[in-house]
């Protein structure tokens, strides 16, 4: 039921016709290599060709600029923004994008008015080939060329465009938004009316976008990389049923205002999110501020940071409980919300908790600031080309950018690349504006003497102390052999600004010729070029003697640089909002001696070659300092352990909400077999979300909520049941099964090596063959059967403990049984990932989404068309689906539920056996039927970890993060502590009743 003052927010609401916004870029910024669309532009002639024409031309080129003008253009179709591209609006007047009342094609499912894609135009550079897996439902028409936008989609955008649906057009949305680092949509209105949404599926950042009427402001499903989206100074107004609805979006929000809905924030059935707000207002919010779902699950991670209310009497309900937690007056301040597995002090896991600290007020405070300072008027911009510089990637233009930036304080870069041989000083006040930070670049060449030898770090770009000086839209490159090279360094002040700025250098750098730069040898172990170290150069963006300011989307991979953000010296407050720091060898955000900054929505990504060893902070004598929405992402290539995420040294009050650290991916791909989604959770996440090195005491959850970190943390009591030390000096052993007499077998994959356990014999090699075994089984007359990554489709051999390397034999795929014996064992992965990444799971007739449990059970039932069968008959191993990633026989690049497991675990058919799902954190028990499949899955405990195993005691051992003991009902009843990070769990010794506990690095056993 819509209340009378949201009716009356609708029709007051301003009609297209009515609609104006301001211009942010009211002339048109010159350059030669930007692309103009030619179009009517009168409202009334159908634009969609002209539109589409331009961005053609545009995406034909890989990446560009288009320019837009004043006007308003009515378009009939899908319009499609290839990768690369930015749509930017100009003129005195802000350009709107029409959908015509009652449009064919746009009433019913899901219809959308303008689609980000994930490759370019036939013939462009960004084209890709071979079929496209799952083209977008919503294109009208709909066109099964077209690709979704992914995490491969940099730099796409729109700006200064507004968005406006007629009425009649129910099914209608904005903008379909599924692009990663450093797409935007910027200084948009959004009239959605009739409409579905305004933006569907989100990626990255949105800012000074504002959202009026629609069934949704914001509709959206995980963003396709996974990371964090960021939505600053928005507001919602109007909505029909909630402001936004979404789901695993990352959502972090600052400085925006919910107005006149029933529900200011909708997560979906079934799912969770990692949900930060600072600064957020909800207005005449009549049911609910915020709706939580999956209360109870690791994934669901909310929290509020200085929100008000005003006429929203519940702040918060959970959808499956119906529980609220009620404002404490009509109008009122929630200094902080949080929901989630909420930690006690380091080294202890969590529990489920909600806390709210809330006031009344006589009146709401008036908004805050923008959180991102407004550029000055194009009218301002003195064009650098203009000044002398050539940005030809030729021609050394240090005298000239260093001549302009002197004589003038807001400074344009056309698309070019700007060759400079010594730092850029910027003045105090300097405004220095590009449009596009991949094609617009300052470049150091390789070998500048300036940036050679043994010294301290020289800037490309200085920034120096006490100015509010601001650099947008520009990509800095400091090559790969200038030793000394700081790309920015920053000293300037609070006000200051860095936002769209790129650090080129390995990841998503293009290249002079407009090919993509490849950072890699053929091993990827190092560069192509052996003078180009990676981690050989000084941090890219260096903050130091009292700088701070505000820093919002920037994407910082440069793999030649130490770091890709260092913090040092400083109490001046920082701000940073969406920053991508990835694919450094040491470290990516470094904190030293700082004090008051937060980090909302960081991100960082360790790559298999360049980053094995790296952490995603390390804090050091710091204070005062708030990380949330942390994504910690290790590739799903890793080969290699790591210890932590979060490194901390003597450093007290760090505060961490909302804590997301794993290395799960997929991709989308299409064979001989059709196309499919691959979804896979590495071995190799970080092992602890943080360390104190100060104390010596780890963090072992790796999806919190709320975890406050002391100058003095007190360690842990021991818990009751002792674990001893069998073995150790591996380094990734798993994969292990027990056989009939209680010995244990094992592999540690990087080696290659097979290994036994007994109290009699203590440690053996069993095998020590290059034949990269990942898993271990075993059938009843006692063969060793092994899971191997080599082969296209993985292999499967078999010998029998205590023979020679010659006794070996290879188990070929064969016809699954249909109807196997009662006695005969399947052999599954323990542990699975199952998500709905890159396939929309939203039911266009409904509007419902398939939930994470339903996926489950979907994926899970389905019986496999071919199996293999142990020597004796006994077992099958079902051959589940293998996919490949990068060169044919690089190890570790070959993927299946199988091979991804820490281990297998065995099951008569119609037998009950546990399973977890990695994806809801969450370990079911379900029934065994032919092929492998696996039904009537009945949810059993809230954790879901690396390994599950029943005990001879009837009760459940669940290792997730520590090993987690359960009673048959699914009850927690204790804990058992190990020294390292547990990974698999098995039963053995000579009674069975010895809990082998296998780490990466070590052999454990307890006697619970």
């Amino acid at each position: 039921m819509i209340g009378s003052s949201i009716l009356a927010a609708i029709a007051l609401a301003p009609t297209l016709a009515q609609a104006k916004t301001p211009s942010v870029f009211d002339q048109v910024p010159g350059d030669t290599q930007a692309i103009t669309v030619r179009a009517v532009g009168d409202g009334k002639a159908d634009d969609s060709a002209a539109i589409q024409q331009a961005l053609d031309q545009a995406g034909a080129r890989g990446e560009g600029v288009v320019f837009l003008p004043s006007g308003r253009y009515r378009i009939t179709r899908s319009l499609f923004l290839w990768p690369g591209l930015r749509l930017i609006g100009t003129g005195k007047t802000r350009p709107v994008l029409m959908l015509g009342d009652a449009t064919p094609g746009f009433q019913q499912g899901v219809a959308t008015m303008v689609i980000f894609t994930g490759r370019g135009p036939k013939g462009s550079p960004t084209a890709g080939d071979g079929k496209v897996p799952f083209p977008p439902p919503d294109a009208v028409p709909f066109n099964p060329a077209i690709a979704d936008a992914n995490s491969d989609a940099f730099y796409s955008a729109m700006a200064n465009i507004d968005i406006a649906i007629g009425a009649g057009n129910p099914a209608a949305v904005g903008v379909r938004f599924h692009a990663a680092q450093h797409a935007y949509l910027r200084h948009m209105d959004f009239q959605v009316g009739s409409g579905l949404a305004g933006a569907y599926q989100v990626g990255n950042m949105a800012q000074d976008v504002h959202f009026h009427g629609g069934r949704y402001g914001i509709l959206s499903e995980k963003t396709s990389p996974a990371w964090p989206f960021t939505l600053l100074d928005a507001t919602f107004d109007g909505q029909r049923e909630a402001a936004i609805r979404e789901h695993e979006a990352g959502l972090t929000l600052v400085n925006v205002a919910l107005r006149n809905v029933p529900v200011g924030i909708a997560i979906d059935e079934g799912y969770g999110d990692w949900l930060w707000g600072k600064d957020v207002r909800f207005e005449n919010v009549s049911q609910a501020g915020v709706v939580i779902a999956n209360a109870n699950n690791a994934y669901t991670q909310i929290g509020f940071d200085n929100a008000v209310a005003s006429r929203t009497p519940v702040f918060a309900r959970f959808r499956e409980s119906g529980k609220t937690v009620a404002g404490a007056a009509p109008i009122y301040r929630v200094k902080s919300f949080t929901h989630g597995i909420t930690l006690p002090g380091l080294g202890v896991p969590g529990a489920v908790e909600t806390r709210m600290d809330q006031a009344a007020l006589a009146a709401l405070p008036r908004p805050r600031a923008p959180a991102i300072r407004a550029l000055p008027s194009p009218a301002q911009w003195a064009n650098v080309r203009a000044l002398g510089a050539n940005g030809d990637g030729r021609t050394d233009d240090t005298a000239a950018l260093q001549r302009a930036i002197a004589t003038h304080r807001v400074l344009y870069f056309p698309i070019g690349r700007y060759v400079v041989t010594d730092t850029l000083t910027l003045r105090p006040d300097s405004v220095l504006i590009g449009l596009h930070p991949d094609l617009t670049q300052i470049v150091l060449p390789d070998g500048t003497p300036a940036f050679q030898g043994v010294g301290a770090p020289r800037a490309l770009v200085l920034a120096p102390a006490g100015g509010e000086a601001i650099v947008t839209g520009l990509g800095l490159f400091t090559g790969g052999i200038n030793p000394r090279a700081t790309a920015l360094s920053w000293q300037s002040g609070a006000g200051s600004l860095i936002e769209d700025v790129k650090f080129q250098g390995g990841h998503g750098t293009l290249a002079a010729d407009g090919t993509r730069f490849d950072p890699y040898n053929d091993t990827h172990t190092a560069d192509k070029d052996p003078r180009r170290r990676w981690g050989g150069q000084y941090p890219s963006l260096w903050v130091n003697a009292g700088g701070g300011g505000t820093f919002a989307n920037i994407w910082t991979p440069n793999t030649y640089a130490q770091a890709g953000m260092v913090v040092s010296d400083t109490q001046t407050p920082g701000h940073v909002y969406q920053i991508s720091a990835e694919h450094h060898v040491r470290t990516e955000f470094g904190l030293t001696r700082v004090a008051n900054w937060e980090f909302l929505a960081p991100q960082t990504e360790e790559e298999a070659g360049e980053s094995p060893d790296a952490v995603s902070f390390d804090i050091r004598e710091s204070r005062n300092i708030l990380i949330a929405n942390l994504h910690a992402y290790r590739v799903t290539r890793s080969r290699q352990p790591a210890r932590a995420a979060v490194r901390i040294e003597r450093s007290a009050d760090i505060r961490l909400r909302n804590v997301h650290v794993n290395a799960e991916s997929g991709f989308a791909t299409c064979d001989e077999n059709g196309c499919a989604t691959f979804l896979r959770a590495s071995k190799f996440p970080f092992e602890n979300a943080l360390l104190d090195v100060t104390h010596g005491l780890e963090v072992r959850e790796r999806e919190f909520a709320v975890l406050d970190v002391p100058a003095n943390p007190v360690a842990p009591a021991a818990t009751r049941v002792p674990v001893t030390k069998l073995a150790d000096g591996f380094f990734s052993a798993s994969g292990g099964v027990v056989d009939a007499q209680g010995k244990l077998y094992f592999i540690d994959h990087f080696q290659q090596r097979i290994h036994g356990w007994s109290e009699t014999e203590g440690l053996t090699t069993e095998r020590d063959a290059p034949l990269d075994p990942v898993n271990l089984t075993m059938d009843r007359a006692g063969n060793l059967i092994v899971l191997s990554a080599l082969g296209r489709n993985g292999t499967v051999y078999a010998f029998k403990p205590g023979t020679s390397a010659q006794a070996l034999t290879v188990i070929p795929p064969t016809a699954a049984a249909t109807t196997p014996a009662p006695d005969r064992l399947t052999a599954l992965p323990g542990n699975l990932w199952v998500n709905g990444e890159f396939r929309s799971q939203l039911d266009p007739a409904t509007y419902r989404f398939t939930t994470l449990a339903e996926m489950f059970a979907r994926d899970v039932a389905l019986p496999k068309a071919q199996e293999y069968v142990s020597p004796d008959g006994s077992l099958a191993i079902p051959a589940y689906r293998v996919f490949q990633q990068g060169p044919a026989d690089h190890l570790g690049w070959r993927f299946s539920d199988s091979l991804d497991a820490y281990g297998l675990v065995t099951a008569r058919p119609d037998a009950r056996v546990f399973l977890s799902n990695e994806s809801e954190d969450r370990t079911y028990s379900a029934r065994l039927g032919a092929g492998g499949a696996v039904t009537d899955l009945q949810p059993f405990a809230d954790r879901g970890g690396e390994s599950v195993a029943s005990g001879p005691d009837g009760r459940v051992y669940i290792a997730n993060g520590q090993v987690f003991v359960y009673d048959a009902a699914g009850r927690p009843i204790d804990r058992i502590d190990v020294p390292e990070r547990p990974l698999q769990l098995l039963f053995g010794g000579k009674d069975g009743r010895t809990l082998y506990i296998l780490t990466h690095h070590a052999l454990f056993a307890a006697r619970p």
